[in-house]
């Protein structure tokens, strides 16, 4: 049985979207088991209207639940070692689950994550991977706004995170990675990128292959397996692309009901819009992975619906089912066992345990 830690009250509508998702999920994977943590008189009404899911389900009551708009040092204040989000994530520590979901607070959930289960011995930051549609399938983008700001050490860090996770859940078994840059010259960008492009290619690691750089309209293009950038940057373009799936929604939305043509025209093609809007809504997407730490922490969309916030967890599911962890583990011995110190990491933010947060 797969165990997992929920944070039943993170989200915009709390239980009322993450129970339904957890239904979902033990309708299609009924090898599995949670461990739900929130306030019961919430929670309980809710599971006796689900009973298949109250059977693999234990309920652990917490009083205190994190807000989503606290800053990560005040949820740490007063949302350390009781909140729903913090006991989650200390399930994990305990091995009482093997995973924490959360769609709670992004920058919250990254401090407690990092406060709990503590960054992996080779890793100076954490990072966020997020699972990015394309044109040829989907590639892993990290990190997106765990930090700001990444020495070359910590972009190849990344390298090994992303390319672990690529093979985990996409079953490849060399993926390809690239270094997000302003261009694909190896004599354009910040010396950080460019050494850390250096050292990978030099590395020639059987986890992956390293194909150089590659810019913003790559990510789309799906050019390679894992795109890796430091969390300002990162942040912006997820920020940015999921704008413009608002936006192109919007104009096809307007476009289908400005004549009756164009109604008859959208009534006929309703399957492929359909596909198009479920492959652009961003609340369904599987949700961001903390890599880099001692445990798997995977955060929900806050605005996710049921099936968004099922697909979070399905993912957090075939991460642990594929040991998404002892594959980080052994990528990361392999190359700094074999590898001279390269730069100093970057001081961390006393108040939070964390480097700056990106958003």
């Amino acid at each position: 049985m797969t165990r997992i830690s929920i944070d039943a009250m993170g989200g915009d509508h709390g239980p009322g979207v993450v129970l339904p998702g957890l239904k979902k999920v033990v309708e299609r994977r009924p090898d599995i088991r949670f461990v739900v943590f929130g306030r019961r008189e919430v929670i309980d009404p809710l599971l006796e209207t689900m009973p298949g899911l109250k059977a693999v389900s234990e309920v652990v009551h917490c009083e205190v639940a994190v807000g989503s708009d606290e800053k990560p040092s005040q949820a740490l204040r007063h949302g350390r070692w009781k909140s729903s989000m913090w006991k989650a994530i200390e399930a994990v520590k305990d091995g009482e689950a093997e995973v924490c979901v959360s769609a709670g607070n992004t920058g919250a959930l990254m401090a407690m994550s990092k406060f709990c289960l503590r960054t992996m011995a080779e890793i100076d930051r954490p990072a966020i991977a997020a699972i990015w549609p394309n044109l040829r399938s989907e590639s892993i983008v990290l990190d997106v706004g765990a930090t700001i700001g990444a020495d070359a050490r910590q972009l190849i860090d990344f390298a090994i995170l992303g390319a672990a996770m690529a093979r985990s859940i996409f079953d490849i078994q060399r993926p390809t990675v690239g270094l997000l840059n302003i261009g694909v010259e190896e004599i354009k960008g910040q010396e950080e990128v460019k050494e850390a492009g250096r050292l990978l290619r030099e590395a020639d690691m059987k986890s992956m292959q390293y194909r150089g750089f590659v810019e913003g309209d790559d990510i789309g293009k799906g050019t390679v397996d894992v795109v890796v950038t430091e969390g300002f940057s990162g942040n912006i373009a997820l920020k940015s692309a999921e704008g413009t799936a608002r936006q192109i929604a919007e104009y096809l939305r307007a476009a289908m009901s400005r004549t009756l043509l164009a109604r008859i025209g959208y009534v006929l093609a309703k399957g492929a819009f359909d596909r198009l809007r479920e492959k652009m809504d961003v609340r369904k997407t599987n949700g961001g992975v903390f890599l880099g730490l001692n445990g798997l922490v995977v955060k929900s969309h806050g605005g996710t619906d049921a099936e968004g916030f099922a697909a979070a967890v399905e993912l957090a599911y075939d991460m642990a089912r594929r040991d998404l962890l002892g594959r980080i583990r052994r990528d990361l011995e392999l190359f700094h066992g074999g590898q001279p110190e390269i730069a100093a990491a970057a001081p961390m933010d006393e108040a939070t345990g964390t480097a700056r947060h990106a958003g």
